[in-house]
């Protein structure tokens, strides 16, 4: 499901790096193709940045470079996953037509094709197949243009031209620049393909600042939705209550939430809550029950947080590794480490998967 918005791919890769640059924490990944198999050679975790309003492209140019030195590689192709702050992405039925005329008709129609005005953005789309039955009162009349659904993303013009002059101030080249939003459910088809064609399901990535959701049936992304509550909010008011510090309340939160469950469960139910919204709606519309949800994200660490969102949302919540699909190629210790960071590499894994 590639949605890239930048793609000066020359040749194809048979090797790249994937980054997820996050509000707290920036994962990357440095992945290998051979045939139909995928090799991860390295993964590194980096402290982001900290700024004000919004990073500058110095600033990004020299965590780039911090990246890529801490990956130990020589490969220089980057993919790079937008926030899923920073981009939209909806469905919408276009006329069959050419992918760069899709991408201009957007530009030109955002409020007839995505309901709201979007000036200085650019777009990228991918055409859904569906695996549903087309009921005959949706054939396309004699006469009229058939029309096709696609998966549209839009992002700030400027947002894209900083991240490609920050990859090349790094001394890298950006091949593509992917909404972080399509990483989990790129890398779930690859790790458990046999759910992922067969069953209904939630795939919630708890990030920094905000989570989403994206809704699954039978392999088709049928909604998505980012939410305003992230792992940030539970470290911050589980601090605030508890009179200690960001840093303490953190490893609280991740490794010993057993003595703070009272605290801590009333900074989570509202996130299990929205989350408990989004599947009751796709359930209404879709009349099919959700089978299983599935959490990735630095805070699905958390036994506690699982239990209390499975608890909020009636379905089993739990954990997924999507490296496991890979081979591996990793140095020692991050072989002994990675199955207990593969919660956050989840979104890159998904970049990378979507520019090879």
């Amino acid at each position: 499901m590639p949605l890239p918005f930048f793609n000066r791919r020359a040749r194809s890769r048979d090797q790249l790096i994937a980054i997820d640059l996050g509000g707290r924490t920036s994962k990357a990944v440095h992945v290998q193709r051979k045939g139909e198999s995928y090799i991860l050679t390295r993964y590194a975790l980096l402290d982001a940045p900290i700024y004000e309003k919004s990073l500058s492209v110095d600033l990004l140019s020299e965590h780039l470079k911090a990246i890529y030195h801490a990956l130990e590689t020589k490969t220089r192709a980057v993919s790079l996953a937008m926030g899923v702050g920073d981009f939209i992405v909806r469905h919408a039925e276009l006329p069959q037509m050419r992918l760069e005329d899709m991408r201009q008709v957007l530009k030109n129609n955002t409020k007839l094709y995505l309901q709201q005005d979007l000036p200085g953005h650019v777009f990228d789309c991918c055409v859904v197949a569906s695996r549903q039955p087309v009921k005959a009162a949706d054939k396309p009349k004699a006469g009229t243009m058939p029309k096709q659904k696609v998966l549209a993303a839009g992002a700030k013009q400027q947002l894209v031209d900083d991240l490609q002059t920050a990859v090349k101030n790094a001394g890298l080249t950006a091949d593509h620049i992917v909404p972080g939003l399509i990483g989990p459910v790129n890398a779930f088809e690859k790790a458990l393909p046999e759910l992922f064609q067969r069953e209904v399901i939630a795939l919630v990535d708890i990030g920094f600042r905000n989570s989403s959701i994206c809704l699954l049936q039978e392999g088709e992304l049928i909604m998505s939705r980012v939410l305003a509550i992230g792992g940030d909010r539970l470290t911050i008011g589980l601090a605030e209550a508890m009179g200690i510090s960001y840093a303490e309340a953190e490893g609280i939160k991740l490794g010993m939430p057993a003595e703070v469950q009272g605290q801590l469960q009333e900074f989570v139910s509202p996130l299990g809550r929205e989350l408990k919204a989004s599947i009751d709606f796709f359930e209404h519309q879709q009349d099919r029950p959700m089978t299983h949800v599935f959490v990735s994200g630095g805070s699905a660490q958390s036994e506690f947080i699982l239990q209390t969102l499975q608890a909020e949302l009636m379905v089993e919540c739990r954990t997924w590794n999507p490296t496991g699909f890979m081979q591996h190629a990793l140095p020692p210790q991050q072989v002994a480490e990675v199955e207990q960071v593969s919660p956050q590499l989840t979104v890159a894994v998904g970049t990378a998967l979507a520019a090879f």
